[in-house]
């Protein structure tokens, strides 16, 4: 098993990032669908945990086979998806990804958002053992490359500036001095206990999910204008909405696909 912690801050409060998380999630998942891969949302419907506590719980297909190393897609099926479930009990959050097809495959994802700038030791309350062999990396949306093909001027926090807010550009030191600022601390567990894999698996995975986290957080901040002031029941229209048109573009790939077992 690898096991890192990635800080990541961002210039809002915990309390803005409610909406902000939920806004970004949805429209990431109908900018990153298209005609090879995307995301089928199953099911989002608040759940209740055993304290009591209010969430709501998510549960995705999560169609990828063309992003992945050659050597990878000989081992899969030509259609393949890894299955995504998240509660969100915000400010804490656990998602679980796995997928039926490599049962000893699997990734956790907890979160934990805090009004700090990175500052809080085991934020996770990691047992020592875990601590012993956890890779701790702080993440920065301002100075982190993402691959050119990704990169969108009015996506880059060096240069965005808010109009509601009038937060950023970020500067290479800005979360030293930065006001609100807040931190995601997320701890991710990659198994894949397949001999003559595990390693390189579970390496192309961590690096996979560090990719993610730098470009869905620079855009949570740089479409912030797109968010910021919106209500609770405002965020969970618009996620339905996008959702509905996220679904019936790969649920219309997927069906070609299948009619169709030679396509590419």
């Amino acid at each position: 098993m690898l096991l890192h912690e990635y800080r990541i801050c961002l210039p809002f409060t915990v309390e803005e990032y409610h909406i902000g998380q939920l806004y970004m999630i949805c429209k990431h998942c109908e900018v990153e669908s298209n005609k090879d891969d995307g995301v089928e949302v199953v099911r989002n419907e608040p759940i209740t945990n055993e304290d009591g506590l209010v969430g709501q719980l998510t549960e995705k297909r999560i169609y990828l086979s063309s992003r992945l190393p050659t050597w990878m897609r000989s081992l899969i099926p030509n259609v393949f998806y890894i299955i995504e479930k998240a509660s969100n009990f915000y400010p804490y959050t656990i998602t679980e990804y796995t997928c039926s097809f490599l049962p000893r495959f699997s990734i956790t994802v907890e979160t934990r958002y805090e009004d700090n700038n990175g500052t809080t030791e085991n934020c996770h309350k990691l047992p020592p053992d875990e601590l012993a062999i956890r890779k701790l990396e702080y993440l920065d949306i301002a100075t982190e490359t993402i691959p050119a093909y990704k990169y969108k001027e009015s996506e880059d926090p060096c240069k965005f500036k808010s109009q509601k807010t009038g937060r950023g550009p970020l500067t290479p030191n800005w979360r030293e001095y930065t006001k609100p600022i807040m931190c995601a601390y997320k701890t991710i567990r990659v198994r894949f206990e397949v001999w003559g894999f595990q390693t390189r698996v579970e390496d192309f995975t961590q690096r996979a999910v560090r990719d993610i986290l730098i470009l869905a957080h620079r855009q949570a901040f740089t479409w912030m204008d797109e968010w910021y002031g919106m209500t609770m029941n405002q965020v969970r229209e618009y996620e339905r909405e996008m959702f509905e048109r996220t679904n019936k573009k790969v649920l219309s790939t997927s069906a070609s696909t299948t009619n169709n077992p030679t396509a590419d």
